[in-house]
């Protein structure tokens, strides 16, 4: 089979959307290399974080013939290129498909990861709204099947769309695979050296922004003893004001470290040295960071109200988003308690086999294989 994927966010976006692009086109390439993948991206920069998918021998990469016009190619010029190259479905990665393809006789899959700027859309410029309304909802009505990373993602989907539920096919994502192998203590000295970690720590990674809602865990953090300390790992946004305003009014400076440009490969180094992974996001699609922890050994506190639950499973803990004393006690009651920590981490580690490599591929592949 020849399967196109829309793969802008592969080569340009290093976080979310962009890992789950990466992920889903190298599971494939190495677990169903007997088809032929094609990635169409507006451009195809080539460096640490996308070296990968240059490297596969079954995959083919084509970029925009015109670059003023790679927008028009991307939403709707490249159908001709899917049709030059033979394609026989096309994988919309991040909520949009191009216009033209049912013309075309080309069958298609859109993943839609969440649907954050209608439920909380304050959390969103208006005109951002406007936009993500019509790719999405035109993606959702057009494409064949839908892939939902979640069953919050799937029951959003049919709240605010009215989608036919058969029309969607929940596949979870996995995580870089990374973050399954221990490092090595020395590694982790270094690592430590580097970025001048504590030697136990609460961490935290993800953006710096209020839907994650890290002032919650400032908050928590001020009724645990004064030897508890935190590691904020993420992209800045205004939100980093507050939590700087809060950390200062509140005399946390040197029981907060933020890091806000942490290589990837650094990462699993991180996760392995801390005591507690803490995830007290208002609400995500699905949860990668949580995942990554639970690779790594390390038990994980999280939030409810979202999908947290289906990305940490029934082993994790889970506390209110807007509850720093409910928090606080869960935070004490893993710090100490090794026989729950080794429980934990040996259940957490177990239940992260749902979301390997093999599985995921085969999903997908069933999927495509019946549109």
């Amino acid at each position: 089979m020849k399967i196109g994927f829309e793969a802008k966010r592969a080569f340009q976006n290093f976080t979310g959307l962009g890992n789950y692009a990466r992920f889903v086109i190298k599971t494939l390439s190495d677990h169903q290399p007997q088809n032929k993948y094609f990635l169409y991206a507006p451009k195809a920069a080539n460096n640490l974080r996308t070296s990968v998918l240059f490297g596969l021998k079954n995959v083919r990469i084509r970029t925009a013939p015109i670059s003023f016009l790679r927008s028009y190619w991307r939403s709707k010029g490249v159908v001709k290129d899917l049709i030059k190259d033979k394609i026989e479905l096309y994988h919309g990665l991040s909520h949009e498909l191009p216009k033209g393809l049912k013309q075309a006789n080309i069958k298609s899959v859109v993943t839609i990861h969440d649907l954050i700027f209608l439920r909380f859309p304050h959390y969103f410029k208006y005109l951002d709204r406007k936009i993500y309304g019509l790719k999405f909802r035109s993606a959702c009505k057009n494409a064949d099947k839908i892939i939902a990373i979640s069953e919050q993602t799937k029951r959003d989907i049919i709240h605010f769309f009215g989608t036919d539920e058969q029309k969607i096919k929940v596949i979870y994502q996995g995580c870089d695979p990374a973050f399954y192998e221990p490092i090595s203590a020395e590694a982790k000295k270094t690592i430590t050296v580097k970025y001048n970690l504590p030697t136990d720590f609460l961490l935290c990674v993800g953006t710096l922004e209020e839907r994650k809602n890290q002032l919650l865990i400032l908050k928590s953090l001020k009724q645990l003893p004064k030897s508890f300390q935190l590691v904020l790992i993420g992209k800045k946004t205004g939100y980093f004001t507050t939590i700087n305003n809060f950390i200062e009014k509140n005399q946390l400076q040197n029981r907060v470290k933020i890091l806000c440009d942490v290589p990837f490969n650094d990462l699993p180094s991180i996760y392995q040295l801390a005591k507690i992974f803490i995830y007290t996001s208002r609400f995500e699609g699905f949860g990668i960071p949580i995942l990554e922890a639970l690779n790594c050994g390390i038990p994980v506190i999280a939030s409810t109200g979202s999908c947290l639950e289906e990305a940490g499973g029934n082993h994790s803990i889970y506390v209110s988003p807007d509850n720093e004393t409910e928090l606080a006690k869960a935070i004490l009651k893993v710090w100490n308690d090794e026989i729950l920590q080794e429980k934990m981490i040996l259940e957490g580690k177990e239940y992260a086999l749902n979301f390997r490599e093999e599985k995921i591929a085969e999903d997908l592949m069933r999927l495509y294989k019946n549109i």
